[in-house]
Parts: structure tokens; C-alpha cells; sequence
């Protein structure tokens, strides 16, 4: 195989690590040309993308063609792969710190991020002082990304909270309660109880406490927002289309989750 015969980049799949995504790849497509390319190659590509920030063309030359590389992202944004894989690796996950495969709790945040030049959805966010976009996602209670909504930054939270909660809707059925900033609070939380029946707790900030301060349950989706803050192509938000932006999330936590998953795995030593 290709990944054989140069030499490894870090954002590339070891041995243990593929043998987890392996099985979670979509097959070739019936009646056509048989898969000739080598999709751990395709993935290094995708992630080293994603880990670097490169644009496409400058994928390096011992990787697959970028037109290639590009094609299987793009295909796999159009039929779900990504979101199925995030939701295939979290179930692991969660499995394995011994809690449920889904979260009766979760925690909800944003955040604003500048555009470039490219067309696309876009809008002021007042508060932050950002032209661009927001990140909306839900996380459980370990970090791990249950949905992602990408949107122009003048939407409000609570606004935003709302599109992002009914693209949830149907998907967690052991969901109960969700912690949420103060930005959240008003009629959003009677919104939230009578359209799905989940309760939106508000954690605010202490009275008189100045300067940074670790909020119980708020920190769990900082540091998600943390661990993105790794991937380069995220440190803006570059694409046309708002899809492709949640499905590079998508990708960096696939990336994050199969790394984890496989240390967790590897057999211990003498």
C-alpha cells in the first residue's frame, strides 16, 4: 500500500487506528469501475487536510490526487458517512468509559468564527465583534459531539439553539436535561420544555466574580471547542456551503475519537 512506502505524517491512520475506521468506510458502489484507490490513503489525505489547513491543491504528492481525495469528503458530507461515523465512534466511546451509548444530559454552546472572501452564508456577530459564521454544537457530558450546526453569526443564540435542538429532535431518546449559558436564558427554556420535552438548565456566572471562571458543566463544551482549535481548517471558517463546514467538525472528531479510541485499546505491556 501506499501508507507503506513513504514516510508517515502525524495526522496519519496507524495500524490500530484504521482497523476502527475500517469497517465504518461505505463499500464501492455496485454496477461501476472497481475501487482501485486505497481509502486509508483517501483518509490520510482528508485528515492531514483538516489537521494542517491546507487548501486541496496543495495536498502533498506522495498522498492521493487532491481531486480524488476531495471527491470521497465531498461524497461522504452527501450521504451521511461523516455524521454516521461520529455517531459509530462516540457509542464506542461512551461504551467503554462504561456509561450508556446515548446521553440523558448535554451541554450547549457557540462559537463565532471569521470568514474569508469565498461566497457563502455570512452575518455580524455584535457581541463578539465577528464577521462570519457560528459553530452551534451539542456535546455529552465526556466532550463528544452529538450534532453541529454552522450558521451566519448574526443569529442570535437563542435563535440558533432552536434550529440546532430541532435538527436533534429524534435522534437522543434518553435526553433529559441540557446545560446552557446565560446567554440561553429568557423563553427559550419554556421553548425548549413544551417543543421537546427536555429541560434547559442556566449556569451563570458567580455575582462579583471577575475575569475568567471555570463554570460547572460549561467547561465540558470549551474544551471541545478546544480540542477543534487543533485542526487548522477550522481555525476560520473557509468553505461555500455551510454543509461542508459541519461535515470538516464532523471529520476533525472522527479524527479526535478514532485516536482515542485507539489507545485506549492497545494491550498493555509486560
Amino acid at each position: 500500500m501506499e501508507s507503506e512506502k513513504r514516510k508517515p505524517y502525524p495526522s496519519d491512520l496507524n495500524d490500530a487506528q484504521w482497523q476502527i475506521l475500517e469497517p465504518l468506510i461505505p463499500p464501492a458502489k455496485l454496477g461501476g469501475r472497481p475501487r482501485e484507490v486505497d481509502i486509508r490513503e483517501i483518509l490520510n489525505g482528508i485528515f492531514y487536510e483538516i489537521r494542517s489547513g491546507c487548501a486541496w491543491r496543495m495536498l502533498p504528492h506522495d498522498l492521493p490526487p487532491w481531486q480524488t481525495v476531495y471527491h470521497y469528503f465531498r461524497q461522504w458530507k452527501g450521504d451521511g458517512t461523516w455524521e454516521r461515523m461520529n455517531r459509530e465512534l462516540r457509542t464506542k466511546l461512551r461504551v467503554a468509559d462504561s456509561r450508556e451509548k446515548q446521553p440523558s444530559a448535554a451541554i450547549i454552546d457557540s462559537q463565532s468564527v471569521k470568514t474569508t472572501k469565498v461566497k457563502g452564508t455570512r452575518g455580524y456577530d455584535a457581541g463578539k465583534k465577528v464577521k462570519g459564521r457560528k459553530r452551534h454544537i451539542l456535546v455529552d457530558t465526556m466532550g463528544l459531539l452529538l450534532i453541529v450546526l454552522v450558521h451566519a453569526a448574526n443569529i442570535q443564540d437563542r435563535d440558533g439553539a432552536k434550529l440546532l435542538l430541532n435538527k436533534a429532535k429524534g435522534h437522543f431518546t434518553r435526553l433529559r436535561l441540557i446545560w446552557a449559558d446565560g446567554g440561553y436564558k429568557g423563553k427559550l427554556v419554556d421553548w425548549v420544555l413544551k417543543t421537546h420535552g427536555w429541560i434547559l438548565e442556566i449556569v451563570n456566572r458567580d455575582k462579583g466574580v471577575k475575569g475568567f471562571q471555570v463554570l460547572p458543566r460549561r467547561w465540558v463544551v470549551e474544551r471541545t471547542f478546544a480540542w477543534l482549535s487543533f485542526y487548522r481548517r477550522l481555525s476560520k471558517d473557509y468553505e461555500v456551503l455551510t454543509e461542508t463546514s459541519e461535515a470538516m467538525i464532523y471529520a476533525a472528531m472522527v479524527h479526535l475519537m478514532v485516536r482515542r479510541l485507539a489507545f485506549n485499546t492497545q494491550p498493555a505491556g509486560p
